[in-house]
């Protein structure tokens, strides 16, 4: 009797052993495939949680809104990518902005721009914020603003064009620093 019961025992601990092992198996070819996928630049973008991950300097607010205009005009993306980054690009924005740039008009907007800008084949090949010491930061009426300048090469047919635009910024009253306006550099009056 006691032959059987080791037997039983061997027996049953081998079946263990194998559902264990299969088990291991499984899990890593799933992990495997997990990490085959990789986000996409806009993916990333739109994860993005804005309530406790809002941008927390003028410069990173920028550099966010920078990142979102790349994916826009030089990444293939669907119409409804288009509009997700467009709607993100909103949450940057000052109130009075907001006022002033009703939401359907805005992304119709963005949109004739994005096809005008790929239909004549223009492409950003880069982007530079400028650094946090390069923020020219003011109060005007009871608010907190800040200027900062962003260069962009934007090559358009065939030749580079270099470019720059100065951001203006507001303070809201949760103390997160929303796009209140901008115009190109040589428009401003320097700072």
């Amino acid at each position: 009797m006691k032959k059987s019961t080791l037997r039983i025992t061997v027996i049953f601990i081998i079946l263990i052993a194998i559902v264990v092992g299969y088990y291991a198996y499984l899990s890593g070819k799933s992990r495997d495939v997990a990490s085959d996928v990789k986000m996409t630049e806009i993916q990333l973008l739109l994860s993005r949680d804005m309530q406790s991950d809002y941008p927390p300097t003028v410069k990173e607010v920028i550099k966010y809104y920078t990142d979102i205009q790349k994916c826009l005009y030089n990444e293939e993306c669907t119409d409804e990518e288009l509009e997700q980054l467009g709607l993100r690009a909103r949450e940057l924005y000052d109130a009075e902005l907001l006022e002033n740039n009703e939401e359907e008009m805005n992304l119709l907007q963005l949109k004739a721009d994005v096809a005008s800008f790929r239909s004549a084949e223009s492409k950003i090949t880069s982007m530079s914020v400028a650094s946090s010491v390069n923020v020219d930061t003011f109060t005007e009426d009871g608010y907190d603003f800040a200027r900062i300048r962003c260069d962009y090469t934007i090559i358009e047919n065939g030749k580079s064009n270099p470019t720059a635009t100065i951001y203006l910024l507001r303070r809201d009253e949760n103390r997160r620093w929303k796009i209140y306006g901008w115009d190109l550099a040589e428009n401003v009056n320097p700072y």
